[in-house]
């Protein structure tokens, strides 16, 4: 009897383990994601309290990011099909952020032990950029677009304007705000969210 208990408790944190990692079954549908993953709809909400960016941006940014998974990485890539060189970019997680931001938020935020593979953690991560976006862009929190754009280029590239060359990404930017009104719509429409 007293080695039940202990088993029973290992195999319930493994079990959650597990569970934090799976990606919501329907993502294109905001309710479906907030009814299905409790977990997400309190660190959309705790994110939205503490820098004010709206939980529908939030939410097409990570489906842009990650398609809410919480161990996405950016594909390795081959050389002549058989050679892996690596991944392109350090980007981890929900969040997708660099190792470098990743650093500098859990600096200044003092959460040395924040993972990008926790929902709260990612979403407080996509606050802090973005609120710190707002303060010194000055782009509004509930524009996905532009914020999507300061995420993706760092604001340094996005006070240049580097996205104007890049076709595709002003595209995904549209995408993301698209997304943001859709999801938006939805949570409006919601019952018991």
């Amino acid at each position: 009897m007293s080695r039940i208990i202990p088993a029973l408790v290992i195999i319930a944190l493994l079990s959650g383990c597990g569970h934090s990692q799976l990606s919501p079954r329907e993502i294109t549908n905001a309710c479906t994601i907030l009814q299905q993953r409790s977990d997400f709809k309190r660190a959309f909400r705790a994110a939205e309290r503490k820098w004010g960016v709206p939980v529908h941006v939030q939410m097409a940014t990570i489906y842009q990011e990650s398609k809410f998974k919480g161990n996405a990485r950016p594909p390795i890539r081959w050389a002549f099909g058989i050679i892996p060189l690596g991944r392109p970019s350090t980007a981890y997680g929900y969040s997708q952020a660099l190792d470098g931001t990743w650093d500098e938020y859990r600096k200044e935020r003092k959460r040395r032990f924040a993972s990008r593979t926790n929902i709260r953690d990612s979403a407080d991560f996509i606050g802090w950029y973005m609120y710190k976006s707002h303060r010194q862009l000055g782009i509004p929190l509930n524009d996905a677009r532009n914020q999507y754009l300061a995420y993706h280029e760092g604001r340094a590239g996005y006070k240049k304007r580097s996205y104007r060359s890049k076709g595709w990404l002003v595209q995904v930017a549209k995408d993301v705000a698209a997304r943001s009104a859709t999801y938006k719509t939805q949570i409006g429409n919601c019952r018991r969210i």
